[in-house]
């Protein structure tokens, strides 16, 4: 089906995505902010809470480390590393003990053989895929104008950034 000056129904497609992750990022980023400003009565660090939590469930093959960034907090199962940014590694803050108990969740459930977890794994790859090339993939096709290999990469790119942008949700 050919849309004349460039204009494809399946764009509106991207600008949901983009409108959703946008809200998303917002929606984490200022509970975050919010509960970063109230110290945590234990006075522990995130580190040091992901450790207890550990330590209490007989996890001993996880290591944590400090990275580099804010809220790039993550579990990553293949170096067995729970992965504690800036804003956690280091703070007292209910935001950071939160997201450190957040993280070594996801070792629990590496630990049980949470199914879901295991989905959610093996989909990274194609999701990263889809986040670092559906964009570009757009802009290509765009470029290319309204020809059949235009109209063929703008939608490709489209489908490959919703999977990406679903993913992510």
């Amino acid at each position: 089906m050919g849309y004349y000056y460039g204009f494809d129904p399946t764009y509106l497609l991207v600008l949901i995505g983009a409108g959703l992750c946008m809200l998303a990022s917002f929606g984490v980023q200022s509970t975050y902010r919010k509960y970063a400003k109230i110290r945590s009565m234990c006075g522990m660090t995130g580190a040091q809470v992901a450790k207890r939590i550990l330590d209490q469930n007989h996890v001993t093959d996880v290591q944590i480390r400090h990275v580099p960034g804010n809220l790039t907090d993550h579990f990553d199962p293949g170096s067995k590393t729970v992965n504690l940014s800036d804003a956690v590694y280091d703070q007292t803050s209910v935001a950071a003990l939160g997201v450190a108990a957040h993280e070594c969740g996801h070792v629990m459930q590496h630990e049980t053989g949470y199914i879901p977890l295991k989905i959610r794994a093996a989909l990274v790859p194609a999701a990263n895929f889809g986040s670092n090339l559906g964009l570009p993939m757009v802009f290509i096709g765009l470029l290319l104008g309204s020809g059949v290999l235009g109209q063929t990469l703008t939608s490709l790119g489209i489908w490959i950034f919703v999977f990406a942008v679903l993913f992510q949700v």
